[in-house]
């Protein structure tokens, strides 16, 4: 892996972001309605001179392509708006929201790789077995349940029938002025039902996907040879063959990672999780461009990152292209 094979990634996700800008920008333009419009009825209506000086004040009433040259200029010095709603800073609003969104799509990620992987290659040990046949209908009811659907009936049943898990928020009130450990296990404790809501339809996936490839992995003639030197049978699944099967499984989880964002903005809306996912509907709503537009900038350049750190670990767990650049 060279420094030439880095700094190349880099630039072409540079201008990634440049496309996602100018692409996110103009399509939130061509939408029908008018923010002003909006920012008045929160005011409590007003008349067309008004609405004027609205549309000046935050530079609506120039030129489409205007605007998109001073906001891509503002974007490269960091600034990404006032938000017309809030009336704060964009990145003020997004730094304060971003931190829950990570943790969310982070663990579900990680639930996901870690379950999936581990029902695929159990499933794999016998391919004709009752739990590969549970496996497959798991991963096919997983695949095809809507996550908000999931989401409610998590809710229903975790706050009617068992009440075991918190159904709404981050972390309980009374618990906000307690230490450190007491607080990381409240906010865990609320993480738990979004998380699994997010990483079922995932959990599903990679369960699929890790057990056709474990399949063909051992198969191969390497794999014969493990066995017949007296290799355990651990040792030829999780040494031999899962490093081997993984590669599909990487490629995947960066894939997906901009799946994963999407859906969190469901997930947090049936939960009421502060992230980024409720800050872009409430957004959405109202019609608050600059704050819609930073939202899908920190979302693209989450996605950007997950696929450039995606490549790195397919290069560490594949000899073979470490060399190449």
């Amino acid at each position: 892996m060279t420094p030439s094979y880095l700094l190349r990634r880099l630039f072409y996700g540079l201008l990634l972001m440049l496309g996602v800008v100018v692409l996110n920008f103009l399509l939130i333009r061509l939408a029908p309605g008018d923010p002003a419009v909006v920012i008045a009825g929160e005011m409590g209506g007003a008349d067309e001179a008004l609405l004027a000086a609205i549309r000046a004040d935050y530079g609506l009433d120039k030129p489409v392509l205007t605007q998109l040259g001073i906001y891509i200029g503002n974007v490269l010095q960091g600034d990404l708006g006032q938000s017309f709603f809030f009336n704060q800073p964009v990145a003020t609003l997004i730094g304060d929201r971003i931190g829950p969104t990570i943790l969310l799509v982070l663990c579900a990620q990680v639930l996901s790789i870690l379950l999936g992987v581990f029902l695929g290659v159990i499933a794999a040990r016998k391919p004709n077995g009752v739990l590969s046949g549970f496996v497959s209908v798991f991963a096919t009811i997983g695949y095809a349940v809507p996550v908000f659907w999931t989401g409610i009936m998590l809710i229903i049943l975790f706050a009617s029938v068992f009440p075991i898990f918190p159904v709404e928020g981050m972390q309980s009130v009374r618990l906000r002025d307690a230490g450190f450990m007491i607080r990381a296990l409240d906010v865990a404790h609320h993480l738990v039902l979004p998380a699994f809501t997010l990483a079922l339809i995932y959990l599903a996936q990679y369960a699929r996907l890790s057990r056709a490839s474990m399949l063909e992995v051992l198969g191969s003639d390497y794999i014969r040879t493990a066995r017949a030197k007296g290799a355990s049978e651990r040792s030829v699944l999780f040494k031999h063959a899962l490093r081997n099967a993984s590669l599909p499984i990487l490629t995947v989880a960066g894939l997906q990672f901009g799946n994963l964002i999407s859906g969190a903005l469901l997930v947090e809306t049936v939960f009421n999780w502060p992230g980024m996912g409720r800050l872009a509907f409430n957004s959405i709503l109202r019609r608050d461009y600059p704050t819609i537009m930073g939202v899908l900038f920190f979302a693209s350049a989450m996605v950007v990152v997950a696929n450039l750190l995606t490549d790195l670990s397919y290069r560490l767990a594949d000899p073979r292209l470490r060399g190449k650049s």
